[in-house]
């Protein structure tokens, strides 16, 4: 059977043969640590891949990015076929190199509180790659796969759990996704802090309330009879005033556009050599409420005053992931920028202030966030807190709840009740886990996971691809080394003093694609490498297990 070349296969392909050169040696230390199970677990999975392939094939038509995700079957065999002996066992599962790529080629990736990751150079994590067999589980038909029994998981998991080195509280529970059923829990209905794991809450329900292909625009807008320039922010995190805005919004293309529009305009002033007059230059930040300092306190290095207008996270230096010194007014500061960008263009400016937009205002230019799909997969790579305090925001504005940390909060327990998923002791206090406040239990997140391979829910599909993979990406890069769940296990991290986290998939020996949550918590904090270590080896073991 000859496979057509997808036109998404043919421009990645040039980024495939560059990457699997680059992680070649590393996949090939993993190969023998996961060689047997990948084995059984590629025969398993062979019939649904099968059904997956029809069901996804209308949706290649359109590449977007939604459709990445539910297309990913189709496309994966094509990857499967042409670079599994180059790039060894990690593409041998159905990691989708091709389609990691491409993105790559299209938008940055970006983090916040985990710090940078291997093979970024300390500045970009890369974005995450899809599991086939993750995916091919989704169409909720899963065959002769056999489901792993409540005893076996008790038995292998529950020894693990029980281990005093993960702390005084400890919660777990694990999920069938094709069915929802839930397979084992321990405390699974109990409420702990969560850390980062609660972004996986905020990416479903900024996806079920504003939907994957939203996009935030940043604004400059002319107020009628004035000569006032007004920079209106949408809530765009990823705003950039770079040179290579690699994807996404310009605040450079911003200019260009504003003082095109400005030096053509009928009866505009201008000065010497034509250029436009002064304008007065104001900026507008009034789309967010309440307080822009998150209850962790001015200053942290893990998040910004969080703003509807502000250009690369506020950072100081240029980095784009990883703790770094913030602007203590990001908007003040994005607005000066415009400014010193529309005098290089000709237009000379006030020195800006803040001011309201009137219903009056003419637009000028706008600018574009990559899809919302796009931010939820770089928010839980790299664990992004920027992204997760701006899609909070996003799901208040979409659900006419005020755009602040109480209606972030508020708006996210709105849009999971009307999926119906347990918030019995949930908290949401802010979109990205930081603030302790937040309560989750092992339950939710698994519930949440479950709703995101929903098949009548493709939009949320951007929850698990998004999902860091053990030892190569995100998160989970610098994790798992030598360890079963190399390459196998995808998971959100969650750290904090005290506190560790870890919830996502897993596709066990027999092909059964699984969700689970572990939270730990204690005070006094345990050894925080010891604690992950342990919920690493739940995961693990939860891979290289049978258990039917």
């Amino acid at each position: 059977m000859v496979v057509p070349e997808l036109r998404a296969w043919r421009a990645a392909r040039p980024h495939v043969v560059r990457v699997a050169r680059s992680v070649g040696p590393q996949l090939v230390r993993a190969a023998e640590a996961v060689k047997p199970p990948l084995v059984r677990a590629a025969e398993a999975v062979k019939p649904p891949l099968a059904r997956a392939t029809g069901v996804v094939k209308p949706l290649v038509r359109r590449p977007s990015t939604v459709q990445f995700t539910t297309g990913a079957a189709a496309l994966g065999l094509v990857v499967a076929a042409t670079v599994v002996t180059a790039a060894g066992p990690w593409d041998s599962t159905g990691q989708r190199t091709a389609e990691r790529d491409w993105a790559a080629s299209r938008e940055r990736a970006g983090g916040a509180d985990h710090g940078s990751v291997s093979g970024t150079s300390g500045k970009e994590p890369a974005p995450a790659p899809s599991a086939l067999s993750v995916l091919a589980g989704l169409g909720g038909s899963v065959g002769s796969v056999p489901s792993p029994t409540e005893k076996a998981l008790s038995g292998v998991l529950g020894p693990l759990l029980d281990n005093p080195a993960l702390g005084t509280d400890r919660a777990g529970a694990v999920v069938d996704m094709a069915t929802g059923k839930r397979l084992y829990g321990k405390g699974a209905d109990t409420a702990l802090t969560p850390a980062s794991t609660t972004k996986i809450a905020t990416a479903v329900a900024a996806l079920t309330a504003a939907g994957p292909d939203h996009r935030i625009a940043t604004r400059a807008v002319l107020e009628p009879g004035t000569e006032e320039v007004v920079l209106v922010g949408g809530g765009d995190p990823t705003l950039t005033a770079r040179k290579d805005a690699a994807g996404n919004a310009s605040l450079r293309d911003l200019a260009d556009d504003t003082a095109r529009a400005l030096k053509s305009r009928k009866g505009t002033k201008t000065g010497k050599g034509g250029k436009a007059g002064e304008v007065t230059l104001s900026y507008d930040t009034s789309l967010y409420a309440g307080t822009a300092v998150h209850p962790i306190g001015a200053g942290n290095t893990n998040l910004a005053p969080v703003t509807a207008l502000m250009a690369d996270e506020g950072r100081l230096d240029d980095s784009s992931s990883g703790p770094a010194d913030r602007s203590d007014d990001p908007a003040a500061d994005a607005a000066k920028k415009f400014a010193d960008l529309l005098h290089e263009r000709g237009i000379r400016t006030t020195v800006p202030g803040t001011s309201k937009a009137s219903a009056r205002a003419k637009t000028l230019a706008t600018v574009k966030s990559p899809p919302l799909s796009a931010l939820v997969e770089r928010m839980l790579t790299s664990s992004d807190n920027d992204i997760a305090e701006a899609l909070a925001r996003q799901t208040a504005l979409a659900s006419d709840e005020p755009a602040s940390f109480k209606g972030g909060g508020a708006a996210t327990r709105e849009q999971l009740k009307k999926l119906g998923l347990p918030l019995k002791g949930a908290k949401f206090a802010d979109g990205s886990g930081l603030d302790r406040a937040d309560k989750l239990t092992a339950g939710l997140l698994t519930a949440l996971l479950a709703e995101a391979a929903d098949p009548d829910r493709p939009e949320l599909r951007p929850v698990l691809t998004g999902l860091p993979v053990a030892g190569f990406t995100g998160t989970l890069s610098k994790r798992y080394a030598g360890q079963p769940g190399t390459g196998l296990v995808r998971a959100k991290t969650g750290t904090l003093t005290g506190v560790h986290t870890l919830a996502g998939t897993v596709v066990d020996t027999d092909g059964r694609l699984l969700a689970f949550a572990f939270l730990t918590e204690s005070d006094p904090p345990t050894d925080a490498a010891t604690t992950q270590q342990g919920l690493d080896a739940l995961a693990s073991t939860l891979a290289g297990c049978g258990c039917n």
